[in-house]
């Protein structure tokens, strides 16, 4: 057994270090040679992470390939390794391969051919890369790549849409959260109209056999609610859940959404952001500089009734424009009543880098600057509806982040 546990190490840490490790593995003992399914594995971790196999991995069938003039692989060659890649390693390091692929070796192409876009796994690094490129996407391509897109948009749906209408649905009706019905929710007229019949002529008394009351869930339009996204590069991720987000809040009939992306230029994808979110995301264009305080400014038009109204800025802070400007303006709205909150990201990954002085100004001044999962923002948005302070909300949200 000692034997075989011995030389199961020493095939994992073959695989770790590369094939430049193995002559010094079997100084400790037989098994760091590798054989079957765990050489094809070993040549495609090789093709992206050994810089010593450029020279030869397209001979090997699974690398780069990259000679002298920046050679890419051929197409047989990516569509071989892609191949390999999904049949042996888990969906999630699927993903972290992909896209080392594409940042270390430059394998650019898996967006250009349809053939091998159609062989990639979908997944929110991989939508992030083809908006950041979809001008060099050629017309051949861009229905796979957009059908790659409406995969992954799908899936973020149904992993929030749920929570989110109920975080929604829950906060506006009030019932939901009572056992006796409201008295200030009672539809008069229809219910003296429905009762008249049970009007007591002695006692000169209307006496209601029911009463009726206004569907507080249906009413229209009672809550603004603004998504204010940064499209910089850095923000990928939280640009695809942000859109996302936003199309769930634009399909709610209670909520009266608006959706704005920002560099140094605002663009208002609301339109495309109810119609289609796919749509949307090609309408997004990463990169560029940051005016957050130009975007919030546009975002002002729509804040009819403050106290009614919930802006999200989902921005790193990395303010381009007029800073303080930007602080005075955010100061204000809350003043004003505004349920105002910045993500610094909205994804699944770790802490983000962002600006700690302006976020500390925001945050001092009402508007509360954190991280946020996919996962939490319904609690997060239902708070917002509800009137609870977003600080201590956002300080029990960041530590259940830090506890999981």
């Amino acid at each position: 057994m000692s034997n075989h546990v011995q030389e199961h190490d020493l095939k994992r840490w073959r695989l770790i270090l590369g094939k430049a490790a193995e002559a010094q593995l079997d100084s400790y003992g037989p098994g760091a040679a590798l054989q079957g399914e765990d050489q094809v594995m070993d040549e495609a971790l090789a093709a992206i992470y050994d810089e010593t196999t450029q020279g030869e991995t397209e001979s090997r069938g699974g690398g780069s390939g990259r000679g002298p003039g920046g050679r890419g692989p051929s197409a047989p060659v990516l569509s071989r390794w892609l191949g390999d890649v999904r049949s042996l390693f888990p969906d999630d390091i699927v993903s972290i391969i992909q896209n080392d692929a594409m940042q270390r070796r430059g394998w650019n192409q898996l967006l250009l051919e349809p053939e091998l876009l159609a062989a990639v796994k979908p997944d929110i690094q991989l939508v992030g890369t083809l908006l950041a490129l979809k001008g060099k996407i050629p017309e051949k391509t861009k229905d796979t790549a957009r059908q790659l897109v409406q995969s992954v948009v799908n899936e973020l749906i149904k992993r929030l849409d749920s929570d989110l209408r109920r975080a929604v649905t829950g906060a506006l009706n009030r019932r939901q959260h009572s056992p006796l019905p409201s008295l200030s929710g009672i539809d008069w007229k229809r219910t003296i109209q429905r009762n008249l019949k049970n009007y007591d002529v002695e006692r000169k008394q209307l006496i209601p056999e029911k009463f009726y009351y206004f569907d507080r869930s249906r009413k229209s339009k009672e809550w603004t609610v603004i998504v204010d996204i940064d499209q910089s590069g850095s923000m990928a991720d939280s640009v695809i859940w942000a859109s996302v987000v936003g199309s769930i809040f634009a399909s709610i009939p209670s909520l009266d959404t608006r959706v704005v992306v920002f560099d140094t230029e605002v663009v208002d994808l609301t339109e495309q952001c109810g119609n289609d979110p796919v749509d949307m995301l090609f309408g997004v264009q990463l990169g560029g500089g940051t005016d957050i305080n130009k975007s919030v400014g546009y975002c002002e038009q729509f804040i009819v009734e403050p106290k009614k109204t919930i802006l999200i800025i989902v921005s790193d802070l990395y303010e381009g424009g007029n800073r303080a400007a930007l602080v005075r303006r955010m100061r204000e709205l809350r003043e004003a009543g505004v349920q105002s909150m910045c993500l610094l990201a909205l994804s699944d990954q770790g802490q983000p880098s962002y600006d700690e002085q302006i976020a500390r100004q925001l945050s001092r001044d009402g508007t509360p600057c954190f991280a946020c999962t996919p996962a939490l923002l319904p609690e997060l948005v239902e708070g917002a509806l509800k009137g609870m302070d977003l600080g201590e909300l956002s300080k029990r949200i960041s530590n259940t982040q830090g506890a999981g």
